[in-house]
């Protein structure tokens, strides 16, 4: 690394999230001044004001948006942040965007044609879907119920994505104006990725699967919005279709390791307690 992108202060967004944390934990690593942009440190994606006081003196920022990469929302706010982040004078940006899915194409437009000098990160489902978030509930309970059917996935440990953008954002030109496509070493379905965590925890634990409808109607229950209802069964309908049953060597390219295992992270969480019922 060159003193230039060793001395590099990096914006990211979302850092407090799952991609987010683990960023500034990589960056950080890697010896970058990390400028946490979330609600808490006073970033906001619904409220452009708040732009400028994080970007403002940044030479990099990681871009992630909070709900889906694929909503018009987020091409909107990418491509507006994209554009002030340039005004200002912060050119390198790397953005998170989703393999497979075709609504986030207008969303990595919104960024290439924003004058920055981008990478965008096409990442397959996280393995720590498993372990943090809505899914993790049913599992403590002791079952999975997710509109999957026995679609092989590629599951990728959301820190091997960290270290990705990490290398994106340092690498000088090396990876601008590219697209860089990642996952995990193996395919599984969610039934077997849900044996996995079966036996690292030593409990019974079953999948279900069911329509994206099915599940849909049972997120409205819960109070989704009907439109946020509607994008995730459009959503699931059509990224889980088994577009993604294929690997790809993106980790091991630009990392020169292979991308972690399932198995190491199902024992890392199961011995951390996630999947104990409360």
């Amino acid at each position: 690394m060159a003193d230039n992108e060793r001395n590099m202060t990096v914006l990211v967004t979302g850092a407090t999230g799952r991609t987010g944390s683990r960023v500034a934990q990589a960056a950080r690593a890697a010896g970058l001044t990390v400028r946490a942009g979330s609600r808490g440190e006073g970033f906001d994606w619904e409220d452009a004001s708040t732009w400028a006081g994080v970007l403002r003196g940044a030479d990099a920022a990681y871009l992630v948006y909070p709900t889906d990469v694929g909503s018009p929302a987020a091409t909107e706010a990418v491509g507006a942040l994209a554009r002030e982040a340039v005004g200002l004078g912060v050119r390198r940006l790397v953005l998170l965007s989703s393999r497979g899915e075709d609504r986030a194409r207008p969303t990595e437009e919104a960024l290439r044609t924003s004058g920055a000098d981008w990478t965008i990160v096409r990442a397959s489902w996280f393995t720590q879907n498993f372990s943090e978030g809505p899914l993790v509930e049913g599992l403590r309970h002791g079952e999975l119920v997710f509109p999957a059917g026995e679609v092989r996935e590629p599951f990728i440990d959301v820190r091997d994505i960290a270290d990705v953008v990490v290398a994106a954002l340092t690498g000088g030109d090396r990876y601008t104006g590219q697209e860089l496509a990642i996952t995990g070493p193996r395919l599984l379905t969610f039934r077997e990725a849900v044996a996995e965590i079966s036996r690292a925890t030593g409990e019974e634990l079953a999948y279900t699967p069911v329509t994206a409808r099915q599940y849909g109607d049972t997120l409205a229950g819960f109070g989704v919005p009907a439109e946020e209802v509607e994008f995730l069964v459009e959503l699931f309908e059509s990224l889980l279709d088994g577009r993604n049953a294929h690997l790809s060597d993106g980790v091991q390219e630009i990392l020169g390791r292979a991308p972690r295992d399932f198995t190491d992270f199902a024992r890392e969480a199961a011995a951390a307690g996630v999947w104990k019922a409360e």
